[in-house]
């Protein structure tokens, strides 16, 4: 399962991808499936993207820039080691504060809150769609009951 949540603690994309799927290899596809609640016209694009050192690939960066999104997202250690062994001439670290990155840590908050619910925690369906529907369904309920 792979996830995307707001500040809240509540799902804004949910995809579902083979066990042993990493989520670099998934993050485009949950960006698309993003859409972040308002009056209107849902936003597909958020203001910052908030992820740990595990989201820390050029791949993904580049994703964010070219959509105009700001990455939260500290530099991984293997990243450090390979950016100083190039030099200065190939660019510095990536602008990263720890103020915003303190609220890194909803998705795993959400995650928690899912697996309370027993079916999604043990995993009862055999099948991913009817998997994936149980979670469209309680995360419709638990925006329902948040005021």
């Amino acid at each position: 399962m792979h996830l995307a949540a707001d500040r809240r603690c509540h799902p804004l994309a949910l995809v579902l991808s083979h066990g042993q799927r990493h989520d670099v290899v998934c993050f485009a596809t949950v960006m698309a499936h993003l859409r972040v609640p308002r009056t209107g016209l849902p936003r597909t694009r958020p203001v910052p993207v908030i992820a740990d050192r595990a989201y820390s690939s050029r791949l993904i960066r580049t994703h964010l820039r070219r959509r105009g999104i700001k990455a939260v997202i500290p530099e991984a250690a293997v990243r450090i080691t390979n950016r100083k062994n190039r030099g200065r001439a190939r660019g510095g670290p990536p602008t990263f504060t720890l103020d915003d990155y303190k609220i890194s840590n909803t998705v795993e908050r959400c995650t928690n809150r899912i697996k309370q619910w027993r079916g999604l925690a043990i995993r009862t369906d055999r099948l991913a769609i009817h998997y994936h529907a149980a979670l469209v369904i309680w995360a419709r309920k638990d925006l329902q009951d948040t005021p």
